[in-house]
């Protein structure tokens, strides 16, 4: 399936070069587990890795094709403090919320939306067979922002840039800018870069990314390479923080049988506290603790 702009064709942008590229810190596998109504789905990144990938809090990968792993979906639930990013490349999902914003979310289309100060939403899907795969990222907010009024938007795929590199990688350029292409969406504070990459069999991409972000890649379709390091398919690369680097270089093997697809994600650390309890994300236990008493006298949204 693809999930290639059928409105305007992508941007077809010149090569770039970097002289010092990232090397790999570690290859996370994730962990097996299941949200909302018994979602099934990886958890890549979770709580131990918070501090290491600030500012993003968790990355969950679903993808089935039996009903009964997807189709309870996730009822309402509350959020405080931070972002939630929610990405489909397969099936539709509907989106409600107490701000009373409603949307669907289809293939290639994301929901991104600012919990701030509190809100109860669902995601339910919209079918009972095929597929549904996506993921969801959680992104922090900065302490001064963290109350402040929720905020919602739906994606449509032909909302978000792409470009095509002279090797004929397809990037879909969800949040910050790559290759001179304005992503769909901007932060100031954590300047988020989100990426969806399709390298067919032999060729090579380049990002630059200034040495202080953090910075993860998750492939999701056969492998990839970051030097002599193999990032196998459902594994996630934690790339090096080399203060002399200047961007990442991914090469998919000649061997592989199809196109490799990943998720190159980086974003601007906040360097505060994070106290998460659940769906609540904080700076302090009080904080937290202050966000469970209010969704339990209906105070979050």
């Amino acid at each position: 399936m693809s999930t290639s702009n059928t409105t305007r064709p992508p941007h077809h942008v010149e090569p770039v070069t970097l002289a010092r590229p990232r090397g790999i810190d570690q290859i996370v596998a994730g962990v097996s587990t299941s949200d909302g109504d018994g979602v099934k789905l990886t958890r890549v990144l979770h709580q131990p890795l918070q501090q290491r990938l600030d500012p993003y809090l968790m990355l969950d990968a679903f993808g089935s094709d039996n009903p009964g792993d997807y189709i309870g979906g996730f009822p309402s639930h509350p959020h405080r403090g931070f972002e939630t990013v929610t990405y489909m490349i397969a099936g539709r999902m509907r989106h409600r919320d107490s701000a009373g914003h409603e949307g669907l979310l289809a293939n290639g289309g994301v929901q991104w939306m600012t919990a701030g100060r509190g809100l109860v939403h669902s995601e339910l899907p919209e079918q009972e067979e095929g597929l549904m795969q996506g993921f969801q990222l959680w992104l922090n907010l900065p302490a001064k922002h963290k109350m402040r009024e929720p905020w919602y938007r739906d994606i449509q795929s032909e909302e978000i840039p792409e470009l095509v590199t002279p090797a004929g990688v397809h990037v879909r350029v969800i949040a910050g800018k790559s290759h001179g292409i304005v992503g769909a969406v901007q932060r100031e504070h954590t300047e988020p870069l989100y990426l969806d990459l399709t390298l067919p069999p032999g060729t090579e991409f380049a990002q630059p990314l200034a040495p202080d972000r953090n910075a993860l890649l998750y492939v999701f379709r056969e492998s990839l390479y970051i030097g002599s390091s193999e990032i196998p398919t459902k594994r996630m690369a934690i790339l090096a923080n080399d203060p002399d680097s200047d961007g990442v270089m991914l090469r998919a093997p000649a061997s592989n049988h199809s196109p490799a697809r990943a998720l190159l994600i980086a974003g601007k650390p906040l360097h505060e506290p994070i106290a998460q309890y659940g769906p609540f994300v904080m700076n302090t236990r009080e904080q937290v603790t202050q966000a469970v008493h209010d969704f339990q006298n209906g105070k979050l949204g």
